[in-house]
């Protein structure tokens, strides 16, 4: 399971992304069109078109790490966004994690917590 800090930032790319691209051509969509740094340390996701693949990529102290998931059955369920003009959408590290575990926040029920 990968651990995400609240040190580094997390965005996620609105537009599919082909799942064939490797680290050179997921690095220059993070400058060309997130429009960030990809050796920041952040970590950077992408969701193929079907939403069943999804690829994330930090830079490390020597280089770049790619890492890869793949359901086999159903989709990851995107988080709703405020900007539909927005090209990313920044994910805190418990939102990342629900997003790689198949939950869907829209459809979640909160429990009324009693005041004290």
């Amino acid at each position: 399971m990968l651990s995400f800090s609240s040190s580094r930032r997390i965005f996620l790319a609105r537009a599919a992304t082909d799942m064939r691209r490797g680290i050179d051509t997921l690095a220059s969509m993070v400058i060309g069109e997130l429009g960030s740094d990809p050796r920041s340390g952040d970590c950077f996701v992408f969701v193929g078109r079907d939403r069943r693949r999804l690829k994330v990529l930090v830079w490390d102290e020597g280089g770049y790490w790619l890492c890869a998931k793949r359901l086999d059955a159903g989709t990851f369920a995107l988080p709703p966004v405020d900007d539909p003009s927005a090209t990313r959408v920044v994910l805190s590290p418990a939102r990342m994690h629900l997003l790689l575990a198949g939950i869907d926040v829209k459809s979640a029920r909160f429990r009324k917590r009693l005041a004290h």
